[in-house]
């Protein structure tokens, strides 16, 4: 693919226009794949593969600081936000989980500063992380949101804000309870709504028709059956891969690695890219 070996100027788009184009590819007629990064060689490769955008994974950067899930801090976050804005000229939106935010005043402070670091776009979740009481109520929730748009609209640019329903993370799903949430986030303004792990044609389409912002889908998780044709045909407008990209990276590892404890042989090496390719296309 000529994508892959082509030398591109990195960074020579302001944040002022990628959050222009950002804001463009959620209006243009047909949607778009956003997949996930977790660092600069995963985000160059990305670019260099012809996506038009990124978002960053909470989950693939824990993992690449040796972490799980939910454990890295906000300033951790904040410099990898930074790193990944930097890597390419494609615009970034952040998965930056609850906003590191017990209250509504800090999630207004930390949108701000998250803006702060190059990012054009962030997503806002109404999970606590809490196992006795794991969802935020559903008007606690859009108070948030609402003060996450106040912040935003404060920028001076297109910063395009992702409120998400959490209601799959959970045991038993409901799906009108995540319809519930989405339309009140609508109404608070957020731009782009989002229902992690929805996995069926009946799913998307009950979402699409009782909405009236763009619909962002993850994808690249076991039980679903979609793909992009299938998401974009049905209407949405934006598909992520979440960690999946991280995940499926990690698992090479393993593999290739329990390969040798277990076997002592060394046939992954067949199945990877040799070190010339790599440097042809890492190549500036």
């Amino acid at each position: 693919m000529d994508a892959l070996t082509t030398a591109e100027p990195k960074c020579q788009v302001t944040q002022e226009e990628k959050g222009v184009l950002f804001k463009a590819l959620h209006e243009a007629a047909q949607g778009f794949v956003m997949p996930n990064p977790w660092d600069i060689g995963s985000a160059v490769i990305l670019k260099k593969q012809g996506y038009r955008a990124l978002g960053s994974t909470s989950a693939g950067f824990a993992f690449s600081m040796g972490q799980p899930d939910g454990a890295v801090s906000f300033e951790q976050v904040l410099d990898h936000l930074s790193t990944l804005s930097g890597a390419t000229d494609l615009p970034v939106s952040a998965d930056m989980e609850d906003f590191f935010a017990d209250t509504p005043e800090q999630v207004r402070r930390n949108v701000i500063l998250a803006a702060a670091r190059g990012i054009v776009g962030a997503s806002i979740q109404d999970s606590t992380g809490n196992p006795s009481a794991p969802l935020l109520s559903p008007s606690e929730a859009q108070e948030r949101v609402y003060a996450a748009v106040e912040a935003k609209k404060s920028l001076g640019f297109d910063f395009t804000l992702t409120a998400r329903a959490e209601c799959f993370t959970q045991p038993n799903p409901s799906l009108d309870e995540t319809i519930k949430r989405l339309k009140l986030y609508e109404e608070a303004g957020a731009d782009v709504l989002f229902a992690p792990w929805i996995k069926t044609e009946h799913e998307v389409k009950e979402i699409l028709a009782a909405v009236n912002r763009p619909l962002s889908v993850m994808m690249g998780f076991a039980g679903s059956q979609l793909n992009v044709n299938v998401l974009l045909g049905l209407g949405v407008k934006r598909i992520s891969t979440g960690g999946s990209l991280a995940r499926a990276a990690y698992s090479a590892l393993l593999a290739a690695s329990s390969e040798i404890q277990e076997e002592g042989t060394f046939s992954y090496a067949g199945k990877s890219l040799t070190g010339k390719a790599l440097n042809a296309l890492f190549a500036s």
